[in-house]
């Protein structure tokens, strides 16, 4: 039953990316907007980082496990964003409105299309396998981590699928990429329950702080660069805006 909870879950997470998906090819966002929204996402995920993820490995796993987890999880998202952006993945959560920050179409750049698939991807599964993890603490499951993922996915979405209907990709690629991805991250939170549960404390310690250190770098890589190109004057009032409600709630 736990399994079904944490797919849930999951599912539930994931479908935002859907719904922001559905915004940002169907209608006209503003760009402005856009940014905006992706400042209060970027905020709300770094306050769950903070106090539920890394909080959390450091009080099962200690210092050691937290911090070496946490900078292998920034490193292996590092390494594959680069690897990413060299194949046209560089600008995937880029709405396109800037000719060089676009994301690249298929005659521009070969493969690049796979590229952006695989980088929405990188970006999806450790936001949802904390989810599942967040159930091996107490059997039920944290909805500031799940309220966190869902807020930011809605701008994610809404972007990078701006960006892709711009660079000429059709409906059926951009709900397929999406739908792929929030079927992934169901099947992310599932194993996050499943498989590390089965693990010591040290270990799921430091596999949390590894989902955290790779969604840190994903803010820092993505989507605060996308806000602060249309909103930098406004960012900083937002993001810490989504922050507080992040803490907020964390402490309710």
């Amino acid at each position: 039953m736990d399994v079904m909870e944490a797919g849930g879950w999951g599912l539930l997470a994931g479908s935002a990316l859907l719904l922001g998906a559905a915004f940002g090819y169907a209608l006209c966002v503003p760009q402005k907007v856009i940014a905006l929204v992706m400042a209060f996402g970027s905020g709300v995920l770094l306050s769950a980082v903070s106090f539920e993820l890394v909080q959390e490995a450091y009080g099962e796993g200690g210092l050691v496990p937290a911090a070496v987890g946490t900078l292998a999880g920034a490193a292996a998202y590092t390494a594959g964003n680069v690897w990413l952006a060299r194949r046209g993945a560089r600008h995937r959560k880029r709405s396109g409105h800037h000719t060089a920050q676009c994301q690249p179409s298929e005659e521009q750049q070969s493969g690049s299309g796979l590229a952006l698939a695989l980088g929405a991807l990188l970006d999806g599964v450790p936001e949802s396998a904390v989810i599942g993890l967040s159930l091996l603490e107490g059997g039920a499951v944290s909805l500031v981590t799940v309220v966190a993922v869902f807020i930011s996915n809605v701008p994610e979405g809404l972007s990078s699928s701006a960006g892709m209907k711009k660079a000429g990709r059709g409906k059926g690629y951009v709900f397929g990429v999406w739908g792929a991805i929030a079927a992934a991250g169901t099947l992310s939170a599932v194993l996050g329950y499943t498989v590390v549960g089965s693990f010591s404390p040290a270990v799921v310690a430091a596999v949390t702080a590894v989902a955290a250190g790779a969604i840190l770098a994903m803010i820092a890589d993505t989507m605060i660069p996308e806000a602060f190109e249309e909103a930098h004057l406004a960012i900083g009032l937002v993001t810490v805006g989504g922050f507080l409600l992040s803490f907020a709630l964390s402490h309710a």
